[in-house]
């Protein structure tokens, strides 16, 4: 006598199942507010879920800081801005001891990091001894004040908005602050319609008014439970070559005098993954790979003066890169 029974599923696809049913409430409660920016927005998602921080790169008034408050809303979490000047101090980023008179000791002021988002507000107008300042607290989500270490609390992610380098008074980002973050984001502008209800709901609102009709779908554990889901969906290692031979070929590319290193490469398989999670599988495909090029290298690359001068983008050079490199059959 035999019996048939169903296997049984095994408990990552269950939390992968569970974490896109999460971050698919988040994004629709974003995207109440957020209009236009589905693509910026699931880019942000899935930079929460692979734990990295963001560039962003955008024409002022297109809703970063907006962005950041209200994706903070959705998980109940702590946001803070920092807005970065050539006068800014590490003190004023990470925090300071003061002499309190009343009881003749030194009492901590914590700073704006100690949070869950945090926007760093044009963040190539402080100068390096300041941007060193945050290097810390994004690669080892601690700080140090006076010799004493203070850890984060966890989900901590930076999303730092920058100026182009010709603006006057910026310093330029070091290329190993650059490689911390783990993608750079472009935002555009949205299209007509969007932009009309934006403008149409802007001009209904006080102003100052806090981002309404948001509602908070989980806690801060949910987000780090969401995150060690992320880290269990599979990679095989054929699309683990892919994206080696990915950040490779930036190397050896001619029209590129700087390419990315491993750390875009593993880049590449962390937001791959995270992708993967925020379509409900289990595993990352080439194409998740793809998807994740532009954002994840763009950052990470240089151009030859040669091929800046003739008016071509980084975005058009990887596009040609990457359409060379073959991609493993699925």
């Amino acid at each position: 006598m035999t019996s048939e029974t169903s296997s049984p599923i095994p408990p990552e696809a269950a939390a992968v199942a569970s974490l896109a049913t999460l971050i698919a409430h988040m994004r629709a409660e974003i995207r109440q507010v957020i209009l236009g920016q589905e693509a910026v927005i699931d880019q942000v998602l899935a930079a929460l879920l692979a734990g990295g921080h963001l560039l962003l790169e955008g024409k002022p008034g297109l809703g970063k800081t907006y962005l950041v408050t209200t994706l903070a809303q959705t998980f109940g979490g702590l946001s803070a801005r920092i807005q970065f000047t050539p006068d800014l101090m590490p003190s004023d980023v990470t925090g300071f001891r003061m002499f309190d008179m009343k009881s003749q000791t030194f009492q901590l002021r914590r700073g704006p990091v100690f949070t869950h988002l945090l926007l760093a507000d044009e963040i190539n107008r402080a100068p390096a001894k300041t941007q060193s300042a945050l290097l810390e607290v994004m690669q080892e989500r601690q700080v140090t004040i006076d010799g004493e270490t203070l850890k984060l609390d966890p989900p901590f992610m930076t999303l730092a908005t920058q100026n182009p380098v010709e603006h006057e008074g910026t310093y330029p980002l070091p290329e190993a602050q650059l490689d911390r973050f783990i993608m750079k984001v472009l935002i555009d502008y949205p299209n007509r319609e969007a932009e009309c209800e934006i403008v149409a709901r802007a001009a209904a609102e006080s102003p100052g008014g806090a981002a309404s009709g948001v509602r908070t779908v989980c806690g801060p554990a949910a987000i780090v439970a969401a995150q060690l889901a992320t880290a269990t969906v599979q990679v095989v290692p054929e699309v683990v070559a892919y994206a080696v031979a990915l950040a490779q070929a930036t190397r050896e590319a001619r029209s590129i005098a700087l390419g990315a290193g491993t750390r875009g490469a593993i880049s590449l398989v962390r937001i791959g993954k995270a992708f993967a999670a925020l379509e409900g599988r289990g595993f990352v495909i080439p194409d998740d790979i793809k998807r994740a090029a532009l954002p994840v290298l763009r950052h990470r690359v240089q151009l030859t003066p040669e091929v800046a001068i003739s008016g071509q983008d980084v975005d058009e050079v990887l596009r040609a890169i990457v359409a060379t490199v073959p991609a493993p059959r699925q």
